[in-house]
């Protein structure tokens, strides 16, 4: 048996990637993590979504206790003003708190850092930073970066990607968003907030690709009510700079006549891509698919023997929390247990306010599949809400009309984000709308409206 230097090396020390090597060496297994940045964590605790949570938060206190909204609770504010610099210490505060709480969790679990980018020599070698370093087996966690687009120069000053987006000294007057995701959702809502004018152009009739087709109507609505501007079905053709003013070309997605529009800040956040450059995948022979991904098995295997994949490098949603599900079952799989990870229940969330979420099927793909019943309930009908005068939203469940299995559970609140993880555990134990409708909730709580959807599936809501 060959002699490596590790039974295990992760590159990468995003989610997946450091999650990987903790439980690796959790499970007795001499294990390394390469990673070049000067902190663990990756894209989500160092540009992604710890520092952008940071700021929705922020900003969402901020538009509060700035909007009157709390003078009906008898809180009056005066004088509310913003202090951006503060708010971006706070979110870089809790940004280093985050990371550097991973580097201790590699030191308390035997984990060793090699600093630098890795590339392979063969199926157990890679170079970091000019050491040759083996294993007995790789797990390539390189996560994923900002989609370019063509013709778009992101400058990270006028035209910025998600990275640039979280650190932009002052509120900009006027801030073009190209693409109606999920990024580009939360941080025009940041800028919005702050008192941006925000505007989303999106190629497609609708924002959030990918969503169910009635919380994507819902969200629209919920964003034009709160002031920003949704330009769907159209296309930037191009965007010119001059002296920190940028010129916007769109027009209509299915041809037409263009326009321009002028702002201070252009957002480019069309999707993300796979991070597989510099990886020297050729030198093992391992080819990437037609999205630039690299294909596993169910248990992450590549086709390369000791060479295994998980998280935004591999098909599936581009999620943190996936990623770190996927890096506990890859390093079992590597130990020989059994590390299995239920893609068709992997919830997502868009942590706007209110936040959007969702996990299994949408209406329109499971009808697709099957019959199947529908049951909605408001939270203009949910007492907490009412209270907290936090009406925006509502529940949905998607169950199969013959046997009654939940299929999918759609949520749009405050709170959504939350709620979402009762769904996604009924869902992964096979529950049916009458069991969770049968589930007594506490009261008064948002997630009795949950239960309410259910019952409304079987017909018999209560408080509608």
């Amino acid at each position: 048996m060959a002699d490596y230097d590790y039974d295990v090396l992760v590159i990468g020390a995003g989610p997946g990637g450091y999650v990987a090597a903790i439980r690796a060496a959790q499970l007795g297994l001499r294990t390394a993590c390469a990673e070049s940045r000067d902190t663990l964590g990756g894209t989500c605790l160092n540009v992604g979504c710890i520092p952008s949570k940071a700021l929705l938060h922020a900003s969402e206190i901020y538009e509060e206790a700035k909007s009157g909204h709390l003078t009906k609770f008898g809180i009056d504010f005066q004088g509310v003003s913003l202090n951006l610099d503060q708010m971006h210490a706070e979110k870089a505060k809790a940004v280093k708190e985050l990371t550097g709480g991973v580097e201790f969790l590699f030191k308390k679990n035997k984990v060793t850092w090699l600093k630098g980018k890795a590339a392979f020599q063969d199926a157990h070698t890679v170079d970091v930073n000019g050491q040759t370093v083996t294993a007995k087996n790789i797990v390539i966690a390189t996560g994923s970066s900002v989609m370019p687009l063509p013709g778009v120069a992101v400058d990270q000053t006028t035209v910025v990607d998600s990275t640039g987006a979280l650190a932009l000294p002052k509120v900009p007057e006027h801030m073009v968003v190209i693409g109606g995701g999920v990024i580009g959702l939360e941080l025009g809502s940041v800028w919005r907030r702050l008192g941006a004018k925000v505007t989303v152009v999106e190629f497609v009739d609708q924002i959030l690709p990918g969503f169910d087709g009635e919380v994507r109507r819902e969200s629209a609505k919920l964003f034009k009510k709160q002031g920003m501007e949704l330009k769907l079905s159209t296309k930037v053709t191009g965007v010119t700079v001059d002296n920190g003013v940028a010129t916007v070309t769109v027009e209509p997605a299915a041809g037409g006549a263009s326009e321009t529009m002028t702002a201070d800040a252009v957002l480019v956040s069309i999707g993300r891509k796979a991070n597989v450059d510099g990886l020297n995948l050729e030198a093992i022979g391992l080819e990437l698919n037609k999205r630039g991904q690299i294909e596993t098995d169910h248990s992450f295997k590549t086709k390369v023997d000791g060479v295994w994949a998980i998280g935004d490098c591999v098909p599936g949603l581009m999620l943190a929390h996936k990623a770190e599900d996927e890096g506990v079952a890859v390093a079992e799989n590597i130990a020989g247990q059994t590390g299995i990870v239920n893609e068709d229940v992997i919830p997502s969330v868009v942590y706007t306010m209110p936040e959007i979420a969702g996990v299994g099927l949408t209406e329109e793909a499971a009808k697709d599949m099957t019959e199947i019943k529908v049951g909605k309930f408001p939270f203009a009908a949910n007492s907490r809400a009412k209270t907290n005068r936090d009406t925006d939203g509502f529940v949905k469940v998607i169950a199969d009309a013959k046997t009654d299995r939940v299929l999918g559970v759609w949520i749009v609140s405050s709170l959504a984000g939350t709620l979402i993880a009762e769904a996604a555990i009924a869902m992964e134990f096979g529950a049916t709308s009458e069991d969770i409708a049968y589930t007594c909730h506490a009261h008064p709580t948002h997630a009795e409206a949950l239960k309410e959807a259910a019952m409304a599936v079987q017909g018999k809501p209560i408080h509608i």
